[in-house]
């Protein structure tokens, strides 16, 4: 892949590396970092794409990696402070901040392998979509999803 064309990979698909830096980074600043940081790491790994995959899917393994890599060299404290998206709150009846504020709570509570799992759901993923993305199986894929849902209905009672 040349230059020119991972510039517009990347412009394509900036969109999946800016949800992983807001999962796994709080500060704006932060984020700012760590979306520079998932470039290079992007730049770096590029010899070695083979469009075997889509390159969105490339994208998404190489931003997993490098957010879950950093975790294992330093813990940032990660409180979550932006407002979810209306369409995934839960009970309509509570004031919708506080739903808001009550999941990403139990998100940032989450260990940084099952976020990624969430970031992927979140985004629409199929499980073989994500299956290829974290390198699990699709039945593996299936099985933490539901112990995830079940860890955060329980955070958030």
């Amino acid at each position: 892949m040349d230059e020119k064309t991972f510039l517009a990979a990347v412009n394509e698909h900036q969109a999946i590396i800016h949800k992983i830096c807001r999962l796994y980074r709080n500060m704006p600043e932060d984020r700012e970092d760590f979306f520079q940081e998932i470039v290079f790491q992007l730049w770096k790994s590029c010899p070695a794409f083979e469009n075997r995959s889509k390159v969105s899917t490339w994208i998404y393994r190489i931003a997993l990696n490098t957010a879950l890599a950093s975790f294992r060299k330093k813990q940032p404290a990660i409180i979550f402070t932006e407002a979810l998206p209306e369409h995934l709150s839960g009970n309509p009846n509570q004031p919708q901040e506080t739903q808001q504020d009550k999941l990403f709570e139990a998100l940032g509570r989450l260990a940084n392998a099952e976020k990624a799992i969430m970031a992927l759901y979140l985004e629409g993923l199929d499980y073989k979509e994500m299956a290829e993305i974290l390198g699990i199986s699709e039945n593996y894929v299936g099985v933490k999803l539901n112990r995830i849902k079940n860890q955060l209905q329980q955070l958030l009672k």
